[in-house]
């Protein structure tokens, strides 16, 4: 990672003093490729981390998975997810296991405490561990481990880059990217599973593509059907995308339909909008943020994505008042909750003349 490569993009303020700032990197494209705005380096390449898991999903829908095994919209959405390991999540989790033959024991994702702070708190004081089912990434490998047994193909070593689904899964996002797949740079994710990185503006073309395939001519058919399911399915029930009072959840309840929205780890964000989202006509825009430190307490990358979507008019004063408890602009407060600063966003984004 190139550290010019990303520009001051969020501050924070003691007084009338800037005292920490937080570098990033932004990329708007519709779904030719065309840049439509940009800030700092539109071309630096990251991880997408999880939000990458549409494009994770969609090989197994594109080849009938989801009729197949009379998926639920709220069960494509849960397999997008990083949810929040709710009771309810965990049920959808368990109702995709029972309808494709898999079982928990087959995940390869590891565990973790859900992260909705209630649920974990009462297993807590239960002392009850959790499984995978709770892990963020099940739904994502439930699909996977679903699609290897629907294709007669094995399933103990899934998430091998080389296994043949997670070589299809590599050729399906390179193009929906425009890319060779040479050109997609492979890690290891939290979760065990394959990981692509690319420059902020192929992952932004492949968000405008996923929200408007048939415009941006993705093919074959049964492609750009399944991204109109999964578009469809997640943002129908944001609920199964991430969880109560989760940023991306409340951001597509805003959205009314209108804003896909898929986190990932160490500060990306990956926002799709779909034609219409910015008035009669408009087009579909995929949009790819970095915060190039990772953001690790969350403070940046929801506060960037409102004035990112503040400035390109796809959320109205009234949206953004709704949304206040992520920013853009948020106070910042001492012990005491007495006002002693701001934090703000501090970029404008760049358009062609």
């Amino acid at each position: 990672m190139d550290a010019a490569s990303y520009l001051p993009i969020f501050e924070l303020t003691r007084g009338n003093t800037v005292e920490s700032i937080h570098d990033g990197a932004i990329a708007v494209a519709d779904y030719s490729g065309n840049l439509v705005a940009w800030y700092a380096d539109p071309g630096v390449v990251t991880f997408l981390r999880s939000t990458a898991k549409p494009f994770q999903a969609l090989p197994f829908i594109e080849h009938g998975g989801q009729a197949a095994f009379n998926l639920t919209p709220r069960e494509v959405a849960l397999i997008c997810a990083s949810h929040s390991g709710t009771e309810e999540q965990v049920r959808v989790v368990q109702s995709i296991q029972a309808k494709t033959g898999v079982l928990e024991s087959d995940l390869l994702c590891g565990v973790h405490y859900p992260y909705h702070e209630p649920t974990a708190e009462g297993m807590r004081e239960r002392k009850e561990q959790p499984s995978p089912n709770q892990h963020n990434c099940s739904g994502k490998h439930t699909g996977m481990v679903a699609y290897a047994r629907w294709l007669g193909l094995p399933t103990a070593d899934y998430i091998n880059p080389l296994h043949p689904i997670q070589q299809e899964t590599l050729r399906t996002f390179a193009e929906m990217c425009d890319l060779r797949v040479e050109q997609v740079e492979i890690g290891i994710d939290g979760c065990s599973a394959p990981n692509f990185a690319v420059p902020l503006r192929h992952a932004a073309l492949a968000l405008a593509r996923l929200c408007d395939p048939v415009a941006g001519k993705v093919a074959p058919p049964e492609r750009a059907a399944a991204c109109q399911t999964i578009v469809s399915a997640m943002v129908s029930n944001p609920d199964m995308v991430g969880g109560p009072d989760r940023f991306d959840t409340r951001l597509m309840e805003v959205g009314n339909r209108r804003i896909l929205v898929k986190a990932g780890a160490e500060g990306y964000e990956g926002i799709g909008l779909l034609p219409g989202a910015l008035g009669p006509g408009s087009p579909a825009l995929g949009i790819a943020i970095k915060i190039s430190d990772g953001d690790s307490k969350s403070r940046a990358r929801p506060a960037v994505t409102l004035e990112v979507l503040r400035q390109l008019g796809a959320l109205s004063q009234p949206d953004l008042d709704i949304l206040a408890e992520f920013g853009p602009t948020s106070p910042v407060e001492n012990w005491r909750k007495i006002e002693v600063g701001q934090a703000r966003p501090c970029f404008q984004l760049k358009r062609e003349a």
